[in-house]
C-alpha cells in the first residue's frame, strides 16, 4: 500500500500518473476499447461511436466551462461549423478527410474568436446567453447561405477513405473515432498541466486576482474558446461521417444543454469527470430500453410512444439527484469510493 507522495525527480512532478497501478488499469481499458469491435455486434459498435463523439465535445467544453470558467450554450454552433466544414470540403472540393476533419475544427476555432470578444467583458449568464445567440445566428447563416451549404437540402457525407478503407463503416469508423478520443483526452490532460492550463484556473477561480499575478485576460480567455471550439469541432466533423447527411435540424439546442448537462453530471474542471459523465448519459437511454424490455409487458408501445419523453425526464432526474447528492459529480463519486477503499476496513 502507498504511504506518501513525495517526489524526487522533476519528471514525477510533471508525470500524468506514478502509479503503476493506474497505468495498469488505463492499458486494460485501451485494450478492451480495441477488441470491442471484435465482441460486440453493429449496433453496439455503433453506439460506442457515438458515446465516443460525445466524450470529444465534452472534453472540449470543459476546457472552457469547467477549467476557465466561461458558460457556454453555443455547442451546438460549434459542432454545426465543424460538420459542415468537414462535409462540404469533402463532398464539394475533394478534400480527403484526414484534412477536412482536421480543418473542421480549425474554423470553428477561428469562428470562436468572434465569440470570444464579448467574454473579455461578460461572465455568467450574460456569457451563456451571449453563446446561445451565437448558435442561432449559425444555424440561421447556415440555412440561408444556400450556395455554399446547400440550405435547408443539407448535404450527404460519402468516400472518406485512408489507403482505401472505408472510414464511415462500422470498425475503421470506430478506431477513427477511438484514436481521435485518445489524442484529445491526453492533450486536455497535458495543456491543463501546462502553464496555459493554470492560468485558465486562476482565471476561473478569481480573474481580478489573475490579471493581478500577470495573467493576460485577454489572450487566455480567446485561447480558451479557440481550444474548445477546435476540439468540438472535430466532434462535429466525425457526426458528419456518422450520420452521412448533415443537415441544420441536427444541431438543436438540445444538444448545447446536453453538452452542458454532461459536464455538469461528470464533474466540472475534471477531464475524467467529462469522460464519465458522456459514457453514462450516452448508455443511459439504452439502460432505459433494457429495463423496458425487460419488466414492461412485451406487447406494449408504451416505451417506443414515448421514448423521447421518457429521455428527458430521466435525464432530468439524474441531474437533480447529481446536484442535490453528489454535487462534485461522478468523478466526486469515484474519489470517495477509491478514498473508502483504499481506508478499508478503518474508513466510516
Amino acid at each position: 500500500m502507498r504511504t506518501g507522495h513525495f517526489k524526487e525527480a522533476t519528471g514525477q512532478l510533471v508525470a500524468l500518473s506514478d502509479s503503476r497501478v493506474v497505468w495498469f488499469f488505463v492499458a486494460l481499458l485501451l485494450a478492451a476499447c480495441v477488441a470491442a469491435p471484435f465482441l460486440l455486434g453493429n449496433y453496439q459498435v455503433t453506439l460506442m461511436v457515438s458515446a465516443l463523439i460525445a466524450v470529444i465535445g465534452a472534453v472540449g467544453l470543459n476546457m472552457l466551462t469547467g477549467t476557465t470558467g466561461l458558460i457556454s450554450l453555443g455547442q451546438a454552433g460549434f459542432l454545426a461549423v465543424g460538420a459542415y466544414t468537414n462535409a462540404i470540403l469533402m463532398m464539394d472540393y475533394g478534400w480527403p478527410v484526414w484534412l477536412s476533419l482536421p480543418a473542421g475544427g480549425l474554423v470553428a476555432a477561428l469562428i470562436s474568436i468572434l465569440v470570444g470578444v464579448p467574454s473579455l467583458r461578460l461572465k455568467g449568464l450574460y456569457l451563456a446567453i451571449t453563446t446561445l445567440a451565437f448558435a442561432f445566428i449559425i444555424n440561421h447563416i447556415i440555412l440561408y447561405a444556400e450556395p455554399l451549404t446547400h440550405g435547408p437540402n443539407g448535404i450527404f457525407v460519402s468516400g472518406a477513405k485512408v489507403l482505401g478503407v472505408d472510414l464511415q463503416r462500422g470498425k475503421a469508423l470506430y478506431y477513427l473515432t477511438l484514436g481521435t478520443t485518445v489524442l484529445v483526452v491526453l492533450a486536455a490532460l497535458n495543456i491543463q498541466r501546462s502553464r496555459v492550463g493554470r492560468a485558465w484556473m486562476a482565471i476561473r477561480d478569481h480573474d481580478i486576482a489573475a490579471r493581478v499575478m500577470g495573467v493576460d485576460l485577454v489572450r487566455y480567455k480567446l485561447l480558451a474558446f479557440m481550444v474548445s471550439s477546435f476540439i468540438v469541432g472535430i466532434a462535429g466533423g466525425l457526426i458528419s461521417l456518422q450520420i452521412r447527411f448533415v443537415n441544420i435540424d441536427v444541431f438543436a439546442l438540445i444538444l448545447s444543454i446536453e453538452a452542458l448537462a454532461i459536464i455538469i453530471l461528470g464533474g466540472l474542471g475534471s477531464i475524467a469527470g467529462a469522460v464519465l459523465g458522456a459514457l453514462f448519459l450516452s448508455f443511459l437511454p439504452e439502460v432505459i430500453r433494457l429495463f423496458f424490455e425487460t419488466f414492461a409487458d412485451s406487447s406494449s408501445n408504451f416505451y417506443t410512444s414515448y421514448v423521447y419523453e421518457i429521455r428527458g425526464i430521466a435525464y432530468g432526474v439524474v441531474i437533480v439527484a447529481f446536484l442535490r447528492l453528489k454535487p462534485e459529480g461522478l468523478i466526486g463519486l469515484w474519489r470517495d469510493i477509491r478514498k473508502y477503499w483504499s481506508n478499508w476496513p478503518l474508513a466510516y
